[in-house]
Formats: structure tokens, sequence, C-alpha cells
């Protein structure tokens, strides 16, 4: 067992004390400063979101037990060739290829109603501060799938844990309205504040944008970066109204399985499980326009019709 909490060590248990201390600090600077528009910290959402992010460390721990076991398999006698864990460009090479994953996961999670019914529950909250960065989902299934191409580049799979757990750790702080924009060259290389309140945003020019972890430059390089106009209207674009965690985690999939039993045929019930958020078949489309449906109330994206 302490062989296998070696390999497993993870930073991100570290740094919890820090982003407690970072939550403190910013809410007692938005209650003594005016910022605007910006609001202070509201106790039940504080509260829900450190709930939240306190039961996503247990499944976080899970995925890693099983998925370390498969990376083990998969580096031992698959991959064409094994990096070298004690050199330092093997953790720089490392690290981008595990925020290239999470760009993929990020995009799919937004993209695929599937992958959304987990991630949406970090964007219920209706506020954006550095609390809001720890409502985190309980079922991290689709990272460990994203992850499977870096044992096979040959990184020793023991890496890729603390390699996410600094891709988490920097993406706390990208969760703030405090920081305004940062000098050019930053926000031109890498996710800022600034980039992430877009993205946290339900107005619809920015929806499904800025998916970078660490790096904007993937936005930038496949089409997907939007710049911060104005400030945005956080939260999903159908609120869910709740406190309740189990509600806020597994809403959309209870709406997923209803979907499916209601509907006819393996194209639609695949559509409403792999089609993008808020997907419906045409005919159903055409004949309920202006009267959603009970999944649609609780969706963050507009309807999108199969082709």
């Amino acid at each position: 067992m302490s062989q296998l909490w070696h390999q497993m060590n993870n930073p991100l248990l570290y740094a919890i004390p820090v982003f407690l201390v970072f939550v403190i600090i910013e809410a007692v600077v938005l209650r003594v400063h005016d910022f605007g528009e910006v609001t202070g910290y509201e106790v039940a959402d504080v509260r829900t979101s450190i709930s939240m992010g306190a039961v996503s460390l247990v499944s976080l721990f899970l995925l890693e037990l099983v998925s370390l076991v498969a990376f083990v398999f998969l580096w031992t006698y698959l991959a064409p060739w094994h990096i070298r864990a004690d050199v330092w460009w093997s953790w720089v090479l490392l690290i981008v290829a595990v925020d290239f994953a999470w760009y993929c996961n990020h995009r799919f999670s937004h993209r695929v109603r599937i992958g959304w019914a987990g991630h949406q529950a970090h964007h219920s909250s209706e506020h954006f501060n550095l609390s809001t960065a720890l409502r985190q989902k309980w079922n991290p299934w689709s990272e460990g799938l994203f992850w499977i191409p870096l044992p096979l580049l040959g990184f020793e799979p023991w890496m890729i844990y603390p390699a996410f757990s600094i891709n988490l750790i920097y993406q706390f702080f990208t969760h703030t309205e405090v920081v305004d924009r940062l000098p050019r060259p930053v926000e031109f290389v890498f996710n800022t504040p600034s980039h992430h309140r877009v993205h946290h945003a339900s107005d619809q020019q920015y929806l499904d944008t800025n998916y970078g972890g660490i790096l904007i430059l993937w936005d930038r390089i496949f089409g997907t970066f939007q710049a911060e106009l104005h400030r945005p209207t956080y939260g999903l674009t159908k609120p869910v109204n709740t406190h309740n965690l189990l509600e806020l985690e597994y809403h959309e999939y209870s709406n997923i399985i209803d979907d499916v039993r209601s509907a006819r045929g393996l194209r639609n019930k695949l559509g409403y499980v792999f089609g993008p958020p808020g997907w419906r078949p045409e005919r159903s489309r055409e004949k309920t326009r202006g009267t959603p449906d009970h999944g649609m109330n609780r969706l963050s994206r507009p309807e999108q019709a199969a082709p």
C-alpha cells in the first residue's frame, strides 16, 4: 500500500489548505472593496461548492486507482518506448500533453450530452469566484478515457496524476472576477481569469468556448476561442435552482434516461446520449417548437436538432 500511495501521491491534496486560504482572502477583498457589478460570496453557494469538491476527491482517487492498473499494463506491454521520469523535459512534455488531453476532454464534456451530464455540475453556480473552482463533478470517468494515449506515448503512469494535479491547481486561480486582464502576451498564450469567465458564461455568444486548462492556445488553434467582451452572466441557461448535491450532480443523467425511454428507434435513443446537449429528433422538434420538454428546462445549452 505504501508503494501504491507513492505512485498516486497527489499534489492536489496538499493544495487544499491553500485553496481555502485564498477563498477567504478573496471573500474579504470582495467585502471590503467595491468591484462594481461583481457580487460577493453567498454562504449557501460556497457551502455547496466545498461539499461537492470534498466528495469529488474520493471519486478522483477511485479513478486514479482503477486507471493506474490499466495504464501500467498499456505502458508495459504496448508503449513503443518509455520516456524517462528523471529528466526535466519529460515533465514539461507531459504537462503539455495532459493539458491537450484536458482540452479534448473538456470540449467533449460540453459537446456530447453524456459528458455534459457529469460536467454541468461545475457550471451550476450563478456566482464566479474561487469557491466555484471547488464545485467539481463526482463522476470523472471521461478523464480516464482521454488519458489513455499518455502511457501509450511512453509516459510512466504514475506521472500522469501529479501532472493533472498541476493542471487543476492552475485552473483554481482562473475562477475569479477580482483579476482583470493580464498583459497581452500572457492572455495570448495562457488561460486567464478573463478567458475562463467567458467559459462559465451562459450568454449565447460565449457558449461552448475557451476549453483550455493551462494554455488557451488550443482554443486559438482549434477555433473555440472567445475574448471577453462584457461581464458574463454565470450559470446554466436553464438554472436548476437548488443546492441539493444529488440533484446538482445527477439530474441530467436522469433526464437522459427519461429521454431514451421515450425515444423511438435506436438512432434517436443514441442521439439523446451521444448528441450535443439539447439534441432532439427533427420531427419531435417541429412538433414541440416553443414548448421545451422537461429535459430542455434543465440543460445549459440551446436545443440542437438532428441534421
